[in-house]
Parts: structure tokens; sequence; C-alpha cells
């Protein structure tokens, strides 16, 4: 892991694990991170804070990295368990003096609900047979509204 900064001393164990393998796996893409970032939809600056344990990153994250890096779905599904154990361990900054405690869930972490446009799930067949059938019902009544004001 050459370039890598230390990791701070006062880590979980399971923190300290999860970053170094997730910097193994990044160091095996051979990507700098400005092209992770490319490729991922996570920017350098994130994959910096992430890759340095400065912030636990999003599940999503962590799946594109396996994605790009082109591990087997069995090793993508051990490094979201790393993912798991590791933000559950994930040192809490301490919330400034006088402000009320962050509601963001059980592990005092959220997950990143962006998806890239990639990782969109399609929409229903119906839904968008739908909305074709509302626009071109639009688009007729339309032209049926410009026809008789320009006949008429």
């Amino acid at each position: 892991m050459g370039g890598w900064q230390p990791l701070p001393d006062d880590l979980p164990p399971e923190v300290r694990h999860f970053v170094t393998q997730l910097r193994l796996l990044k160091d095996r893409t051979g990507l700098s991170l400005v092209a992770l970032g490319a490729r991922t939809a996570y920017s350098k600056s994130s994959w910096q804070r992430y890759l340095n344990a400065v912030q636990p990153p999003p599940r999503q994250a962590v799946e594109a990295l396996c994605r790009v890096a082109g591990e087997p779905r069995e090793d993508a599904e051990r490094f979201v368990v790393r993912w798991e154990l590791a933000v559950q361990a994930w040192p809490r900054p301490a919330p400034p003096k006088g402000a009320p405690e962050p509601d963001s869930g059980a592990d005092g972490y959220e997950d990143d609900p962006t998806l890239p446009w990639w990782d969109t799930p399609p929409e229903e067949p119906s839904r968008r047979l739908l909305r074709v059938a509302v626009g071109l019902a639009v688009a007729l009544v339309l032209g049926v509204v410009i026809g008789a004001f320009a006949l008429g």
C-alpha cells in the first residue's frame, strides 16, 4: 500500500481491517482516485475520506468499487459484510456543544441514497406505457385545439 498515509492509531480493529482491505481493492484496480471517482460516481475527495478512515463510505460506494475491481459476487458480499461491521464500530464525531444529537438511524450513519444512473432500477413497463399514453393524449388535444383556431 505504497502511498497511503497511516491510519489513526485509535481506530477500532473492524474499521482498520475494512479500510485496509478497501485500500488493497482500490490498488488492484490500478486507477487513480480521479479515475475511480469517474467510474463510481463518488468524487476523488470522497474516496480520499473513505480510504483514509475519515468517514465511512456509503454501501453503494463499496459495491461500486467491487464492481470496478471485477470482484466476484461472493467476494463483493464479503466486502459488504466488512462494511457493516466497520460502520457499527466507526468512531462517531462528538456533536458541537449545545447541539442536539443527530437523528440518523440506529448506527449513527446514513447510507447514501444516491445511485448512479446506471444502477437505477428500470421503471415498471405499465407506468412507462401510461406516461406515453398520457403524452399522446395531451398532444392530440393540443393538435385539435390549435387546428380549430387555425380554421376558425
